[in-house]
């Protein structure tokens, strides 16, 4: 399967700005000839490599090759969507084949630039060292709003080896705890609900702010900018919460030989009535993430992942199977009027979504009468 590993270039100032002239003047090529490619109507490479490869070369200063890889570009951003000319932002990410870069190790890359090859130093993790070896074909040079320049690089990694799966960890996701397992432990807690709350309340009064102004006539550009980087934070942030429940949730998987049952997300937030806090909260967490995340570190580690619908999971008591509104007298309780079952109500969904993974796949085969 492929994955993308985030490593980090560490330019010097003289380096960083003609990194950034290359980008500029990429992007500003690829414009003009979306352009172009619009007015035709063509997306095709030859074409459009007949028609305007010299004044890309000429005008914008590319090299050959990286000329190419600007209508190589166009060309696929004009198929996504014929409808419209393509539009490419000044510091937009440029594609790097492997005509256009070469690895000197894992510390070191080469970059051609407007004015020739340079040597970038670079850095990464172990995570990253120990993949590095399967890169594949082409990277990506970004500029993030922080100043900071990476490389994403695409790498191609055999699948786990999956062995027979008859029992699951049923997945609870929710509000408060991110997600909650079957067996019992909750991930996230009062460490990540306080950056969410903080985060919350701080965009909230940054555009209270800007209405205010804007109510003044005077033009918020110092609070829109504020606004960027907290949200350009709050993305990290969650990216690495996600990364690190994924990677729990695998690992106690594959170290008990089971697999893992998420619930399904289509209708999540419709199926489930939050507070209008909890609403903000939920709305602002990225589930779908959550389960790429976990599907791709499954998928290396061999471990099977189920989805199953979750209706009726969190008023289903797991003991008796009564199903009952009454059944949760508050948001974080399951108590079953039935049977007297209590337990935390995530916990209990959890256990109801492990039940039916472990119906799904061991109901018996019946074969039909001759």
């Amino acid at each position: 399967m492929k994955l993308t590993l985030q490593t980090q270039l560490l330019p010097t100032s003289e380096q960083a700005a003609l990194l950034e002239a290359t980008m500029r003047a990429f992007n500003e090529a690829a414009n003009w000839l979306a352009g172009e490619a619009f007015a035709r109507k063509t997306a095709n490479k030859i074409l459009l490599q007949k028609l305007c490869y010299a004044q890309l070369r000429e005008r914008f200063g590319l090299s050959a090759q990286m000329a190419v890889r600007c209508i190589a570009q166009v060309c696929e951003a004009y198929k996504r969507d014929r409808s419209k000319r393509p539009q490419f932002r000044p510091l937009a990410a440029v594609p790097y084949d492997q005509r256009l870069m070469s690895f000197k190790g894992i510390d070191r890359v080469s970059l051609l630039t407007l004015s020739g090859r340079i040597l970038v130093p670079m850095v990464m993790g172990k995570y990253q060292q120990e993949r590095f070896t399967a890169a594949r074909g082409q990277c990506d040079l970004v500029l993030r709003k922080d100043g900071k320049w990476f490389l994403l690089v695409t790498v191609d990694l055999p699948d786990g080896t999956k062995p027979p799966t008859t029992d699951f960890i049923g997945v609870d996701l929710g509000v408060a705890n991110i997600a909650t397992d079957s067996d019992g432990q909750h991930y996230s807690g009062d460490a990540v609900e306080a950056v969410r709350s903080r985060q919350y309340t701080l965009r909230a009064s940054l555009q209270r702010a800007a209405s205010a102004k804007k109510r003044r006539g005077m033009r918020p550009k110092n609070i829109r900018r504020k606004l960027k980087r907290l949200s350009g934070k709050e993305r990290r942030f969650r990216a690495n919460e996600n990364h690190r429940i994924a990677k729990s949730l695998v690992a106690k998987a594959k170290g008990t030989g089971r697999g893992l049952a998420l619930e399904e997300l289509k209708g999540i937030r419709n199926r489930t009535r939050f507070r209008k806090a909890q609403r903000a909260k939920m709305g602002g967490w990225a589930l779908a993430q959550l389960r790429a995340f976990v599907e791709y570190k499954a998928r290396l580690a061999g471990v099977e992942v189920v989805y199953i619908n979750p209706a009726y999971t969190s008023q289903t008591c797991a003991v008796c199977g009564h199903v009952s509104k009454a059944n949760r007298p508050s948001q974080t309780e399951f108590r079953c009027v039935a049977c007297g079952h209590a337990d935390h109500a995530d916990v209990n969904a959890a256990s109801n979504i492990r039940c039916l993974a472990r119906a799904s796949v061991n109901t018996p085969k019946v074969s039909e009468p001759h």
